[in-house]
């Protein structure tokens, strides 16, 4: 039994809604067993250091830090301070939406959590402006996707710990294309409204002492980003370090404004053991998997084949986003990586591709396969929420697909997006 066999048994099992968990454990037993390379003790042998990383307890700690934000009345704030800013801008609401998710981006680094959370308050706010619901539904999905690329962010930590990349370095070159999603976003609503193509009233500027109040209230919330990101550049503490730091944070913060209380923090602590535990297991159970490929030189392998293929890393590039944008649309991001990053990191290092602008380039395209049918699972977040149907939602979102892939493909094409920052502070 060949590896690729191995690959095609777990993507089948995993279509036959087989738990993602047993797929991966089935296809490396059912390696073992027809390969007869290697004993099929092997599988519990390497389960154990599946999760034998110090970057990955920053995972748990993010999450959890993500949890008690949006429990402790931040959300609301944030949204206020957002919309004295961008709200009087034509499409008001729509960028108040995209900048609320960069803020909470900053803090949290979880779309399901920015559409789930901070997406409901966005919600009802537009719609009781007269925004049309589907318009709504898709600025929220499409914002969301933000929360990934603008450290914390959890996808970043598998990610790391897959591919072997220095978290701190990997966390520092998300900032600049976080900011440019959100400005292509926030462009493309500004033209969809002042084409006519959505019709919604412009809001008044609210007066400066509003808008200073609402920026004093959020405040401290604005503080998160700024000291994760002077933490990384300095280097005074590791990510995980800063995840702690700021679970900290928020439960201060949470005690302070009176909306965190203890049964409330009992419930994040509760979600967020559920979300790692979900990750952790994943983890583990793609270590044999990923141990398999390396001493079966796999890796090699794909890495002579490719080049046969072609030399040129830019044609290596737009390949992979094919492969990835198609996979990210029937699989769970998460899914993905562990079966994606084992195999495509070694051959964009053969093409001279650096690790890091990699990481980014996956890492948008997976974002991107969750806002497109059949298996978007933001697009089924927000229908949870609006009571749309897949097709309603699937027509609102395709406008935002045009900036999405402009984007990933200046992301694919210029490296220093990605990669000038960290270089800055020393990768």
């Amino acid at each position: 039994m060949s590896f690729l066999w191995m690959v095609i048994f777990i993507f089948v099992a995993i279509f036959l809604e087989v738990p993602v968990a047993f797929s991966f454990i089935a296809g490396t037993v059912a390696y073992l067993i027809m390969g007869q390379t290697f004993p099929i003790t092997v599988v519990a042998g390497r389960l154990g250091p599946g999760l034998d990383s110090f970057p990955l307890l920053a995972l748990p700690l993010f999450v959890f830090a993500g949890n008690l934000l949006g429990g402790s009345g931040i959300a609301k704030r944030i949204f206020s301070f957002a919309n004295s800013s961008v709200g009087h801008i034509p499409g008001g609401l729509g960028h108040v939406n995209v900048l609320s998710s960069i803020v909470f981006a900053g803090m949290s680094g979880v779309a399901m959590a920015d559409a789930a959370g901070l997406g409901k308050i966005e919600m009802e706010e537009m719609e009781r402006h007269g925004y049309p619901i589907p318009f709504s539904a898709a600025i929220t999905a499409a914002s969301a996707t933000i929360g990934p690329i603008i450290p914390p962010s959890g996808q970043m930590v598998i990610i790391a710990v897959l591919a072997n990349i220095a978290l701190d370095k990997l966390f520092l070159a998300g900032f600049i294309p976080g900011l440019m999603l959100g400005g292509f976003l926030m462009i493309t609503i500004y033209i969809m409204v002042k084409s006519g193509y959505v019709k919604v009233a412009v809001l008044p500027k609210e007066p400066i002492s509003v808008r200073f109040s609402n920026f004093l209230k959020a405040a401290p919330a604005l503080a998160i980003p700024v000291l994760l990101i002077v933490g990384l550049i300095t280097g005074v503490a590791t990510p995980t370090e800063l995840g702690a730091l700021t679970c900290l944070f928020a439960i201060i913060l949470g005690f302070i404004y009176k909306d965190l209380t203890l049964r409330s923090f009992l419930d994040c602590a509760l979600e967020s053991a559920k979300t790692t535990g979900v990750l952790g297991v994943l983890l583990l159970v793609a270590s044999p998997f990923t141990w398999l490929m390396g001493v079966g030189n796999v890796g090699l392998q794909l890495q002579a084949f490719m080049l046969d293929v072609t030399t040129n890393p830019i044609v290596f590039l737009l390949i992979a986003n094919v492969v990835l944008l198609i996979a990210g649309m029937f699989m769970e991001t998460t899914v993905v990586v562990l079966i994606a990053a084992p195999i495509l990191f070694p051959i964009a290092a053969s093409y001279g591709i650096d690790s890091i602008h990699f990481a980014m380039v996956m890492l948008i395209n997976l974002l991107m396969g969750t806002l497109t049918p059949p298996f978007g699972s933001l697009l089924f977040v927000m229908m949870n929420q609006t009571k749309l149907t897949l097709a309603q939602m699937f027509k609102a979102v395709a406008p935002f697909y045009f900036p999405y892939l402009a984007f990933l493909v200046l992301i694919t094409m210029v490296p220093s997006i990605t990669t000038f920052v960290p270089r800055l502070f020393g990768a």
